[in-house]
């Protein structure tokens, strides 16, 4: 009998469903909560470990600070480190460590998970993943201790810390300050500048950071290094100024930074976004679809993705061949690019109309068409960003919005991967066919 061995896509699933599951059992157990506080309902468990797992920030609980026990928080931490570095990641971390030889099976699944082109380096690339990401969190952890050790006793000041930069450097956005994320911090400017450095650092993903430190030097960068840095720096200024533009007499240009910083990968707020105007909050929709960068800790259709889809139109526009930094990109990428862009944007309608239609039949909280689709938008981005009406869906409207994270998370190419063997390596005719032009537009 012959057997059939699972696709690197397909373990890549698993691993993180696996663990979301066994967040789901951690958090529902009656030590989660504080003392006094019900025990959480298992979809409530299950949405917040999908959440955590996948570095998003929606959450159904309005008060995690006030909600969870130390235990509870520590679970939901140890989540959120595990989903953004990934648990595919560190478990050959561990194995390495242990001193167990790393297969070629497991290396060419560590290639898809990490989204590698060659096998080679692979455990090489997992060290210095796991290696950095701690010491920039250490770096972020004593910055966070600095400010939160001014308003709590050390101990709770140390927890703060921890918490804010494993969330922030994951780009998760959870808070354990309270129901107003960082808004009571909005002039902060330590806080500010340190968690919008995480967050970037967390998002441009780890190819790029591992490039910066071995290069040094802007000229000797990859080209795809590059890109993320441009795209990323470029979507930075662009969300700051049309925020500010917006909402001009509502927020500083500090928090209109950290608003654009936060929009796309975080979730964390150092403003009210429900007080915003629908224009800016159709703005901060289209950046959080857009996301981070391959390889990161965020979630989105990739920056990269977006800059490939601007410049093959702005090619086709000009008649011009699409050159970048010398270079030709090839149409694979291309076409791969406006598969991406449009798998995401079809899923997350088609669940935004899932959960519009059921929350039509929502007679405890009346939830408008911008507040819905903004909360869908914010799963698929894996952002966390909330207009506040999480805690008041129906439950199955909760585990629509908890697949869509976990769609966003491992992206379109990967779950589709799943259901197609050939994915990545179509198969090759031997059969030439004639050519034919169809009339387009």
């Amino acid at each position: 009998m012959k057997k059939h061995k699972l696709s690197p896509f397909a373990v890549v699933a698993i691993s993180f469903l696996s663990i979301i599951l066994f967040g789901t059992l951690l958090l529902k157990l009656p030590f989660a909560v504080k003392a006094g506080v019900d025990a959480l309902s298992w979809v409530d468990s299950l949405f917040l470990s999908t959440s955590a797992v996948c570095v998003t920030g929606l959450s159904t609980i309005p008060n995690i600070a006030e909600t969870l026990s130390i235990f509870g928080k520590i679970v939901l931490a140890l989540l959120i480190q595990i989903g953004g570095l990934g648990i595919v990641t560190i478990a050959i971390y561990v194995l390495v460590v242990l001193g167990i030889k790393i297969g070629v099976t497991e290396r060419y699944v560590l290639k898809e998970a990490l989204n590698q082109h060659h096998l080679g380096g692979m455990i090489k690339l997992v060290r210095s993943i796991i290696l950095t990401s701690l010491v920039i969190e250490a770096f972020g952890f004593i910055l966070n201790f600095i400010v939160f050790i001014q308003d709590f006793e050390f101990i709770n000041a140390v927890g703060h810390a921890a918490f804010h930069t494993i969330s922030s450097f994951n780009n998760a956005g959870f808070d354990i300050l309270g129901s107003t994320s960082l808004q009571a911090y909005s002039g902060n400017v330590l806080l500010n500048i340190n968690t919008m450095l995480m967050i970037i650092i967390g998002g441009i993903g780890f190819i790029v950071i591992r490039d910066i430190l071995e290069k040094k030097s802007w000229k000797n960068l990859s080209i795809y290094s590059k890109i993320v840095i441009k795209t990323t720096l470029i979507l930075i200024v662009l969300g700051t100024l049309v925020i500010k533009l917006f909402e001009y007499d509502n927020i500083t240009w500090l928090e209109a930074i950290f608003q654009s910083v936060t929009t796309r990968t975080a979730g964390f707020s150092t403003v009210n976004i429900s007080l915003f105007s629908y224009t800016t909050l159709v703005v901060i929709m289209m950046f959080m679809f857009i996301g981070a960068s391959p390889n990161s800790t965020g979630g989105g259709i990739k920056t990269t993705t977006l800059f490939i889809m601007f410049k093959s139109i702005t090619s086709f526009l000009s008649g011009k061949p699409f050159i970048t930094h010398k270079r030709k990109i090839e149409d694979q990428n291309k076409n791969k690019a406006f598969v991406v862009a449009i798998l995401a944007f079809s899923v997350t309608m088609f669940m935004f109309l899932v959960v519009a239609t059921i929350e039509t039949k929502n007679t405890n909280y009346n939830m408008t068409f911008i507040e819905v689709l903004f909360e869908t938008f914010s799963a698929f981005g894996t952002v966390g960003l909330s207009m506040g009406i999480t805690p008041h869906l129906m439950p199955a409207s909760k585990v629509i919005l908890s697949i869509l994270m976990f769609i966003g998370r491992l992206g379109p190419i990967t779950i589709f991967g799943i259901m197609n063997k050939n994915w990545g390596h179509p198969e090759i005719s031997h059969i030439n066919y004639a050519t034919e032009r169809v009339l387009v537009g």
